[in-house]
């Protein structure tokens, strides 16, 4: 699950087909492998079975309330940036089942197995996400055990990105663009003027016996400065930031700022923003019977901040408007995460931006805030 990275980098060189060994390896190993796909128009996280699966060839252009697909022109593999899915789906699923009580032999069962997973293609940003559930969810005094158990035999194989989509602004709050640990290998794939290969960097022995396995020279020098050179243009194609500094306190001090309204007025509650952000992870609990009584069940599923009832307490719900569910999210995200993990609760993959229905741009809503309290509360 990602290791302690190695004390020696060692840079490997991988062709196309080596990734489709890389797969078949870790398949043969009794991985379930999942990666990027193409479904319904949208790239989603799904299992995989070879590299002909996923999504060569395409790029997606994102913008507040917009997403599609278009033709690349050439054959990347991870030539997008992110879908509506994040791995989060996986190690704390949708909807699972907790607990079956059954009167038949008075049986009592929790939740169901799971496989072991290696996640392929997963961006910066998500592997920065994906630590934060660690911190939040194992790294606490109260664990999840659905997650610790799945996180627990999970292989990771991150991408980095040269190419920032409209909505991205990883890079300035420190996730991104490029996987700095938490990986068992990271690829940079390199493709354009006749070439197409990947620099893979080991981050655990799992990964570097896995680099072995599949025979992967070392790259060469001249094969790892392209690779560098590329991520380094990457970070000047970022259109979009987020002033994180001095943040946290102007959402504090602009709790009763006017500036609110803007995104209030336009948010439908909707929870898009919450199902699709890699970190939310609130959830709420449902028992069911059978009509006949026979057995019962527990189930947790997502749960969102933005709903009437996610507030409920005896005597009524404490966020009644859509103002203070909104201002609840942002300020959770922004500034309170920080004082109750440690860090902040994005990690700026733009996905709230891309799909929400109305285009709320979260960076645009904190700098809102920041300015009415930095002109007065205005």
């Amino acid at each position: 699950m990602g290791a302690a990275p190695l004390p020696q980098e060692e840079y490997r060189f991988l062709t196309p087909s080596d990734l489709n060994l890389i797969i078949s390896e870790l398949r043969a190993d009794g991985y379930m492998v999942i990666g990027p796909v193409l479904r319904d128009g949208a790239i989603v996280y799904d299992e995989i079975e070879s590299a002909a699966d996923l999504p060569a060839g395409l790029r997606d252009h994102q913008a507040p309330g917009s997403y599609r697909l278009e033709r690349r022109g050439d054959g990347a593999y991870f030539g997008y940036v992110v879908g509506p899915h994040s791995w989060k789906r996986f190690l704390y699923p949708p909807r699972i089942r907790l607990l079956t009580i059954s009167r038949e032999g008075g049986s009592v069962s929790g939740p169901d197995g799971h496989q072991k997973m290696a996640f392929i293609g997963v961006r910066s940003c998500d592997l920065s996400a994906i630590g934060v559930l660690d911190r939040v969810l194992i790294q606490r005094p109260s664990v999840d055990q659905v997650y610790r158990s799945r996180r627990g035999s999970v292989i990771i194989i991150a991408v980095n990105c040269y190419e920032p989509g409209e909505n991205c602004f990883c890079s300035s709050v420190g996730t991104g663009p490029v996987a700095k640990s938490g990986y068992d290998i990271s690829l940079t794939e390199v493709v354009g003027d006749g070439v197409h290969f990947f620099v893979a960097r080991p981050g655990s022995e799992e990964g570097l016996r896995l680099l072995e396995r599949i025979g992967a020279r070392g790259a060469s020098p001249e094969e790892v400065r392209e690779a560098e050179r590329r991520l380094e243009e990457g970070l000047t194609r970022f259109s979009k930031s987020l002033r994180v500094e001095g943040l946290k306190e102007a959402l504090y001090k602009g709790f009763d700022s006017e500036a609110w309204k803007s995104a209030a007025e336009r948010c439908l509650a909707c929870t898009n923003c919450t199902m699709v952000c890699p970190t939310c992870f609130c959830t709420t609990i449902e028992d069911v019977t059978t009509l006949g009584l026979e057995r019962a069940e527990r189930w947790r599923r997502w749960g969102s901040c933005y709903t009437l009832k996610f507030s409920y307490i005896h005597g009524g719900s404490i966020r009644v408007s859509v103002l203070s569910r909104y201002r609840q999210w942002l300020t959770h995200k922004l500034a309170t995460w920080l004082d109750q993990f440690g860090v902040l609760g994005c990690v700026g993959c733009g996905r709230c931006i891309t799909w929400c229905p109305v285009g709320i741009d979260i960076t645009e809503e904190a700098e809102r805030v920041r300015m009415s309290v930095e002109r007065g509360g205005e």
